[in-house]
């Protein structure tokens, strides 16, 4: 699922999870940590390439989560839409690193202002795909939650087996 020319315009990492809790603010002087968390769900971790438009996220956000990657309570695999489960979108700029020598170099990804631009525009879409699937089946508890864009946040991940997926669109 690349773009034209061979190269990704995204790279996303798919986790289910039993609970996630991430920092999205640092504790300081004024105040203490800030965090969001979601129970039953999935996180995706995504990053955006250079070249990445808002064009792409529709067909991301349907691949995403229509993916049977969820374990039911029966034990069938269903995509988070149809468990119902609440979502934990995190950026991840380091999923766009190339190792050079001993170091990481990230000259692929987008630039700060279009990362951002393309991170809020994916989570609104995730957003209205949830809580519409969440209203079909009256689940008011599910919920959509992210981190915050070109911060170092910490994760704390519940999962009932390490179940990861890597997809590029």
């Amino acid at each position: 699922m690349t773009e034209k020319g061979g190269f990704p315009a995204a790279r996303t990492v798919l986790q289910q999870c039993l609970q996630a809790r991430l920092q999205v603010k640092p504790a300081d002087e004024q105040s203490e940590a800030e965090f969001v968390q979601i129970d039953r769900g999935m996180v995706i971790y995504v990053c955006f390439f250079k070249g990445a438009t808002e064009d792409l996220l529709p067909k991301m956000v349907s691949s995403l989560l229509n993916l049977r990657l969820c374990e039911s309570d029966s034990g069938k695999l269903v995509s988070v839409l149809e468990l119902p489960g609440s979502l934990l979108i995190v950026p991840q700029a380091t999923l766009g690193g190339r190792a050079k020598g001993r170091g990481m170099q990230y000259h692929n990804n987008t630039g700060k202002e279009d990362g951002l631009r393309l991170y809020s525009a994916f989570i609104s879409l995730c957003e209205r795909e949830v809580m519409a699937a969440a209203a079909s089946v009256g689940r008011a508890e599910v919920t959509v939650k992210h981190g915050t864009y070109g911060n170092r946040q910490v994760l704390k991940l519940d999962t009932n087996g390490p179940y990861t997926h890597l997809m590029e669109f």
